[in-house]
């Protein structure tokens, strides 16, 4: 073959080679290119740390309540049906929730707020009910009822976070701050004067307090506010301890009992010692799940505020931390959304919601343990309550919502 017609096949081979080469790169950019798009998130761990709270909250509610619903109502499922179709109801709400963009919760965040107060001042009327010596529930049909002030946990959350992203540089001013606090402690006073419901009441400004602290640049000023108001209530306290010990007022009562329990172990004393009573006789794993003694009526109501000591009775310690990494994992995808919302509303509203989730569970084990005073607050997802759960899975459908709208970049 002569060298005039090898040059020619070579090029053409060098020819066919770089358009390979050439297609090869083009495929891979647009690989790449396709690759880096974002892609939607949606926290299915969260979901899962809520189903198997719910499931051990059911199993635990029925385990407190078998006696008691027997004894009231001669079925022992009382309870727990009841609390089973709520939730089963409420979870189905819960992913109506968080296929709504979170943003149209803001558009209404003003009327949410006004609607929460106008629903806790209809308990003053004909419409409201007492039930165990409050006045704190709505009546509806079908023999149910409705706790207003849960909404109001909900309707502040939404209602601060707007204002604040609405604020903007403006909530660094005291007159900013001050515009906050008083939207708070108006729907405070309104949880407090309405519906006389105290913890709930601290539950709402202490949540407002938090997204205004996490929303300041600063930090010591809170600091220092804190440790200023933690003063005032040590000092209160010692001074009702020394002079308040035969006031008739339920709430001075309280405190009293929390400082001496066996001095008023036959009256309101008794439930915190036989709370007490139940966590000591359970030891580390507890004597079974089903073999309580005490919530044989010696815990008043044990399948709402003290379900906690019941727990630690059966299952002992050991259940007790169970419950505590449950929380642990719920908080901790709420903080992972949060810190990864696409906007600061998104994010000020999930904070929001770990600030209620962490506040009642730290406030009911205080209480059934006996280091503060005895307070109406339930443990999440797992006491009795079918407002209560309602508005919790809504408030995780919030937080679900926020967590669709998060964009993860592939590599």
């Amino acid at each position: 073959m002569s060298s005039k017609t090898v040059q020619p096949i070579r090029r053409r081979e060098q020819g066919e080679t770089k358009s390979r080469r050439s297609a090869r790169q083009k495929r891979e950019k647009r690989e790449i290119a396709q690759s880096s798009v974002p892609t939607t998130y949606f926290d299915y761990n969260l979901m899962l740390v809520i189903i198997f709270l719910t499931c051990f909250g059911l199993i635990m509610l029925y385990s407190a309540s078998a006696y008691s619903a027997q004894a009231d109502f001669q079925d022992d499922m009382s309870y727990f049906i009841k609390q089973a179709m709520i939730s089963a109801g409420s979870f189905g709400v819960m992913l109506i929730v968080s296929r709504i963009d979170y943003h149209v919760y803001g558009a209404f965040s003003f009327e949410i707020y006004v609607f929460a107060m106008i629903m806790m001042a209809l308990v003053q009327t004909p419409l409201g009910t007492t039930i165990n010596g409050a006045r704190r529930w709505i009546q509806l049909p079908g023999n149910m009822t409705l706790q207003p002030s849960e909404i109001t946990k909900i309707a502040i959350i939404l209602f601060i976070s707007c204002e604040i992203c609405k604020m903007g540089r403006k909530v660094n001013d005291w007159l900013g701050i001050r515009r906050l606090l008083i939207y708070g402690g108006v729907a405070a006073g309104g949880v407090f004067i309405l519906t006389d419901n105290l913890s709930t009441a601290v539950i709402v400004m202490a949540i407002t307090c938090v997204l205004i602290f996490v929303a300041h640049p600063k930090t010591k000023p809170f600091l220092m506010i804190a440790a200023i108001g933690a003063g005032i209530l040590i000092v209160i306290v010692a001074i009702l301890a020394v002079y308040a010990t035969n006031s008739d007022n339920f709430r001075i009562g309280r405190i009293t009992t929390w400082l001496d329990p066996e001095g008023h172990s036959d009256g309101t004393g008794f439930q915190v010692l036989q709370g007490l009573y139940a966590i000591g006789s359970g030891g580390f794993f507890g004597k079974g799940l089903g073999n309580s003694t005490q919530k044989l009526g010696m815990i008043p109501e044990a399948q709402n505020d003290m379900i906690l000591s019941v727990i630690c009775e059966e299952l002992g310690v050991f259940g007790a931390i169970v419950v505590l990494i449950l929380f642990g994992l719920l908080l901790y995808r709420l903080m992972f959304i949060a810190r990864n919302a696409p906007d600061l509303y998104g994010s000020l509203i999930v904070t929001g919601i770990f600030a209620h989730i962490a506040l009642q569970v730290i406030l009911n084990i205080m209480v059934v343990t006996n280091m503060i005073p005895t307070t109406g607050v339930t443990l999440p997802f797992v006491s009795y309550g079918g407002t209560s759960v309602l508005f919790l899975m809504t408030e995780m459908g919030l937080a679900l919502s926020v967590s669709r709208r998060i964009k993860l970049q592939t590599e």
